[in-house]
């Protein structure tokens, strides 16, 4: 396996509608060796033109792609030792399974014995045994799935790239291959590179992840780090389900005040944010860092916001309750047994502890 990195690349596309408009700017970063890495973002953000670059089949306009210790920026894609799993499982219907595993390998002019060994330890590693002598239309779309993966796996690259390859399954078998892809990259030990614009597959699968908006990185980081201390607001607003809340204040002293009502801040938060005395910032806060009064046994402090409840979602495991706070709406993601329902008059607990501040102008992170 091998590493990958991004030295400065930058990606230009010049259309006839947009004119020339840039799809990836001046990206810097470093996948390393048998790592599992995740591009998300939305349509657009430049995620899959990254991965397509990795690949070769666009080319920079400027920069440096290194794939293991070969700079690679004027290698064919199939001299770059890379093996792509498409969102379309591109199958050969008129194939069996294992005349579709074996196909690139054939076209390679490999040994059949060593053919035939590779494709036995991918139908094994992927649970397709009893499927080799089927043909694809016999197959659930799981399976195809795995069959194209498979088509990656005989080939033993370098490093592997998955450009959104759940997204055409339904929702149980996208949680079934995802838990799938992980197993397979403990057991591979591969370099892999996964685009997806799913925030859930994100989290769940890559060991770090690289948040992109406009062609720009936000951040790269663990999943806990993303959750815990986004970079920015976009970051913030991306990671997690629900999404962070975003709430208008205003620093005095050291309080910040929601619609006239006062928060006291710990000393090293109030020390961070001297700056902004008498200032306008933003408050974050995530849906399930918002309780509902009654179902909190002990608060220290006064965080608590009484408001009326516009709408409640009942989702088993836990409830969605959505109330007002100026022009925003704040989602609290809160015990299915506390007391909610349109109309009510309710008093939310805030856990200060979780709370981050972002400046309004520039949406970054503020330090403290």
């Amino acid at each position: 396996m091998a590493r990958v990195e991004f030295r400065n690349v930058r990606k230009q596309f010049d259309d006839e509608k947009k004119g020339i408009f840039t799809a990836v700017e001046g990206s810097n970063f470093v996948i390393n060796d048998r790592e599992f890495v995740v591009f998300v973002g939305p349509s657009g953000c430049g995620k899959t033109t990254s991965l397509r670059m990795i690949a070769g089949l666009e080319k920079q306009t400027s920069g440096d792609i290194i794939i293991g210790d070969r700079i690679v920026n004027d290698l064919h894609p199939k001299d770059r030792d890379i093996a792509m799993v498409f969102q379309d499982y591109a199958l050969y219907p008129h194939m069996t399974i294992r005349e579709n595993l074996s196909f690139g390998l054939r076209n390679l002019k490999k040994p059949k014995t060593y053919i035939e060994e590779k494709v036995r330890e991918a139908a094994a590693v992927l649970g397709l045994e009893e499927m080799l002598d089927r043909k694809p239309r016999e197959l659930s779309g799981g399976q195809r799935q795995r069959v194209a993966v498979g088509r990656a796996i005989v080939r033993d690259p370098q490093v592997f790239l998955f450009d959104e390859p759940l997204s055409n399954l339904d929702a149980k078998l996208r949680v079934q291959m995802r838990v799938e892809l992980a197993d397979l990259h403990k057991r591979l030990g591969a370099t892999i590179v996964y685009v997806t614009h799913d925030q859930v597959e994100a989290m769940t699968l890559g060991e770090r992840i690289v948040v992109m908006n406009q062609g720009v990185i936000q951040q790269i980081a663990s999943p806990a780090e993303l959750y815990a201390n986004p970079q920015n607001m976009f970051v913030a607003g991306f990671i997690g389900s629900p999404p962070m809340n975003f709430i208008d204040a205003r620093v005095l002293g050291n309080s910040v005040f929601v619609e006239g009502t006062e928060f006291a801040l710990q000393d090293t938060i109030a020390d961070g944010l001297r700056a902004y005395q008498g200032r306008e910032v933003i408050l974050g806060i995530r849906p399930e860092h918002i309780f509902g009064e009654d179902v909190v046994s002990s608060v220290s402090g006064n965080y608590r916001l009484t408001k009326q409840i516009k709408a409640v979602e009942h989702l088993g495991s836990e409830n969605l309750i959505y109330f007002p706070i100026g022009n925003r709406t704040v989602t609290a993601k809160v015990h299915p047994e506390t007391v909610a329902y349109p109309g009510l008059s309710k008093t939310f607990v805030l856990d200060f502890s979780k709370v981050h501040f972002f400046d309004p102008e520039t949406q970054q992170r503020i330090e403290y």
